[in-house]
């Protein structure tokens, strides 16, 4: 289900790879209640590809004190990295830190880690790349092998900054040297009228995927909360724009505004990637009010008859391929679909400008790799937690667990607007307490939305169908 991490681990960025029988998530490593991006150190987590329910952690497998070039003292940030297996079979990660405007690269002889120190992309002449004039401020890497070509790509289009769009280059088979100079693959803002971009410009989050001849450059545009591709015939382009892979509000689906959002937004980064015989989508979401502290997602995807990806709704079951069970226990955290009384929004970065009106997942305790808990935080009246998609099997009963100053009746719909199936009163209580109610027999696929009327506000646990 999603987050399809544990609920204590805050990996954002995600770059999905799969090596050999195993497919692993590489990305930034934020802290919970952070008070900026990507504070702690890059950790790793894997799956079988013949079981994505269960996922191992690796471990820290990149420290901040490891560059000594370009972060000796550990101030800065280790920013979104991706992960590729060069042509001498070794393993290379490849990331930024903060305010360098660099990309540096680690090595591993196998994909979980750990990894070394290896280098700092730069020209035939060392000169490191983003220090010769001319140069674009480098961020976000994403690194893409077919066979001995070796392409790097790198981009920062603040919207009304930024002259030129995101960048390609060819790199030596030693994955570190310059071979052929970068070129510009993507218009930014200032460069797109008329290019068929227009609204959905590249801002970062540059990714790579080839699905049979054609080259898939994933992105994050400038809206920021979602998930863009575009399509070409080499990889570097020219590309051509294709269109939202997901929103994390789904914004733009069925033709929603984002002043219609259905979650809570903020920025998004990922890609896709093909498991066995199908394809997700690899995504992430903000926790705690803010945008520091993001976790974990993923969507099963398709591609129409021409090679179109459909944009694709964010749901709780994400990478089943079926409903979930409609008998059992879910953690509220499991939410895709959060708003309060006077709708969603995107969150700021620092957070701490929403008023009571606006529920937020958090967890009790400080940041850890240990002992979950995590919740929905301050459901007042109006606040609505959306769960998708159930196969409902008749359960008959439906047992909440939450606790709070709030008084009043959790209503429970299959869709927002409609009939409550159950009606359970919820009274003050400082301690995680179950109430039970009657829930009406529900068969095949629905949705569940849990919405709170009464005074005060709660914290919302988890609830269980029997």
């Amino acid at each position: 289900m999603n987050p399809y991490l544990p609920s204590y681990e805050y990996v954002p960025d995600g770059e999905p790879r799969v090596f050999g029988d195993r497919v692993y998530i590489f990305g930034s490593h934020d802290q919970f209640d952070g008070q900026n991006f990507c504070l702690n150190d890059y950790v790793c987590w894997s799956a079988s590809v013949d079981n994505l329910k269960d996922w191992k952690y690796e471990g820290v497998i990149y420290k901040k004190s490891q560059d000594p070039d370009w972060n000796p003292k550990e101030l800065q940030q280790l920013f979104a990295p991706d992960c590729i297996q060069g042509p001498d079979g070794r393993y290379y990660l490849y990331y930024a830190i903060c305010g360098t405007g660099t990309i540096s690269v680690g090595v591993s002889e196998v994909p979980e880690g750990p990894y070394e120190y290896y280098g700092t992309v730069h020209y035939k002449d060392g000169v490191v790349l983003s220090r010769r004039p001319g140069d674009s401020f480098q961020f976000d890497p994403g690194i893409y092998v077919e066979g001995d070509n070796v392409v790097l790509y790198s981009g920062f289009c603040m919207p009304d900054i930024a002259k030129e769009g995101p960048k390609a280059m060819t790199l030596e088979p030693d994955m570190v040297t310059i071979k052929e100079e970068a070129v510009v693959i993507l218009p930014c803002k200032a460069t797109s009228a008329g290019t068929g971009f227009e609204g959905h410009e590249f801002f970062e989050a540059s990714s790579m995927r080839k699905r049979g001849d054609t080259y898939y450059f994933i992105y994050s545009s400038i809206n920021s909360h979602e998930l863009c591709y575009a399509t070409g015939p080499t990889a570097k382009g020219p590309f051509t724009y294709g269109g939202t892979i997901v929103s994390i509000g789904d914004v733009f689906l069925n033709g929603r505004t984002k002043e219609q959002a259905l979650n809570y937004m903020g920025n998004t980064h990922g890609s896709i990637i093909q498991i066995k015989d199908d394809w997700y989508v690899f995504y992430h979401r903000q926790t705690n009010g803010h945008q520091y502290s993001r976790q974990a997602c993923a969507e099963r995807i398709a591609f129409t008859a021409d090679g179109h990806i459909p944009q694709v709704e964010i749901t709780t079951q994400g990478l089943e391929a079926k409903p979930l069970p409609g008998i059992g226990k879910y953690e509220a955290r499991c939410a895709c679909n959060l708003w309060g009384r006077n709708g969603a929004r995107a969150y700021s970065l620092k957070g701490g400008d929403l008023d009571k009106s606006h529920p937020f997942f958090t967890q009790d305790g400080p940041d850890r790799e240990d002992t979950p808990n995590q919740h929905i935080a301050r459901m007042s009246t109006g606040s609505v937690a959306g769960f998708k998609y159930f196969d409902m099997q008749g359960a008959a009963t439906l047992t909440l667990t939450t606790r709070g100053n709030g008084k009043g009746t959790m209503n429970v719909l299959t869709e927002v607007g409609g009939t409550p199936v159950a009606s359970i009163a919820v009274n003050p209580s400082d301690d995680w307490t179950d109430t039970t109610g009657a829930l009406k027999a529900l068969t095949g696929k629905q949705a569940l939305y849990f919405t709170f009327e009464g005074i005060g506000d709660i914290d919302f646990l988890s609830f269980e169908l029997k």
